[in-house]
């Protein structure tokens, strides 16, 4: 995708995080799939005149910048959700750990990696098997008493064609298997990171798809919400290298991110490097822009601990750490959530395939 465009690009299984698949619909597990999950892209710190919305192979470099104040609003709000997060036991990062006893690398990409929570993404169109994979999920994490991270992505158009397209094929059929979606969620505690690039990456649709498509995105955030109470939902905000906040939060109030009949926030930095102060500065300028007294905002610090690159590299760039451990209680008014989004150690695409787990990298991450 070229420079000004999207947060998550997928060629094969590079999102770094957790995909649900199954076995068949009373036994699904969580695992990538191989077409569905997105890398992060650099954006640059001023968006150009006229952004692509195209993945390209060469996007252009651009320093990390922050936005916004890091000062607390005065209408800032605790976060009422539970202080724990579930980790679901399947992954690539946890079959290569049982795969791999005696590897030297192996105590530190257990302990550091495989024993964290991270998301689990629905990145197929699978609406006779959606329920089922959501609800062995939130099932999973409400006998443990923990909360799971669960992450629609199959809006029509994804990606705007770029690595990561697919999806459901027409927005009738996405509200079908939003339906079917909420369906599995239950009666329990769960964050949902609905559609990542959906709002930020909005720009690349005509004005009348972008408006079909944050009804539908307004739509979906209130069928969460009416069949799981306790469902908390975010949506998409980019991260603070793209748009301006006032700009994204006009494009997030017309998506129904201000609601909350449909919303609890914002998340950002998905699959991306961004300093957690720099995210924690944007999101609380986006909230503000935003209005809304009882919005938050979530963070992906999986892979932030060093900051984005200063080139502006994106595959699997060198001398990145992990950041913050996932928690649910942060210490930072407004900010709800740091999270794992991506699962570390599942390559972009240069230290291996795209989407698979690299031990090498993971192990550079981790150490």
């Amino acid at each position: 995708m070229v420079a000004a465009a999207s947060v998550v690009v997928a060629a094969g299984t590079v999102s770094g995080v957790i995909s649900a698949t199954g076995k068949g619909p009373d036994a699904p597990e969580a695992r990538p799939v191989s077409s569905a999950s997105p890398r992060p892209v650099p954006l640059p710190a001023v968006p150009s005149a006229s952004p692509s919305a195209t993945v390209s192979a060469s996007p252009s470099v651009r320093p990390k910048r922050s936005s916004g104040s890091a000062s607390e609003s005065p209408q800032a709000k605790k976060t009422t959700v539970s202080a724990r997060l579930y980790r679901h036991p399947a992954s690539r990062v946890i079959d290569w750990v049982r795969a791999h006893p005696g590897d030297p690398r192996r105590p530190v990409i257990e302990s550091r990696i495989a024993g964290q929570p991270a998301a689990v993404w629905f990145a197929d169109w699978s609406p006779d098997t959606v329920t089922a994979r959501v609800r062995a999920v939130t099932s999973g994490g409400a006998a443990e008493g923990r909360v799971p991270v669960v992450v629609p992505y199959a809006i029509p158009g994804r990606d705007c064609g770029g690595h990561s397209e697919g999806g459901a094929p027409d927005l009738e059929a996405y509200d079908d298997w939003i339906d079917r979606f909420a369906a599995g969620l239950g009666g329990g505690e769960v964050v949902v990171i609905l559609e990542p690039d959906s709002v930020a990456q909005a720009d690349c649709l005509s004005a009348g798809e972008r408006a079909a498509r944050f009804a539908s995105l307004a739509r979906a955030g209130r069928v969460f919400k009416e069949a799981d109470p306790r469902a908390r939902v975010y949506y998409d905000a980019g991260h603070s290298g793209w748009h301006t906040p006032a700009k994204q939060a006009d494009l997030l109030r017309r998506a129904g991110a201000a609601s909350s009949a449909s919303s609890d926030g914002v998340f950002s930095n998905v699959s991306n490097f961004h300093g957690t102060a720099d995210e924690i500065a944007y999101d609380r300028a986006v909230l503000d822009a935003l209005g809304g007294t009882h919005l938050g905002a979530v963070i992906d610090t999986s892979r932030n601990g060093n900051g984005a690159p200063a080139d502006g590299a994106w595959c699997d760039p060198a001398g990145r750490t992990l950041g913050r451990t996932p928690t649910l209680t942060t210490g930072e008014p407004r900010i709800d959530a740091y999270l794992w989004v991506k699962l570390p150690g599942e390559s972009d695409g240069c230290r291996g395939a795209p989407g698979t787990f690299s031990p090498s990298y993971a192990y550079d991450l981790a150490r």
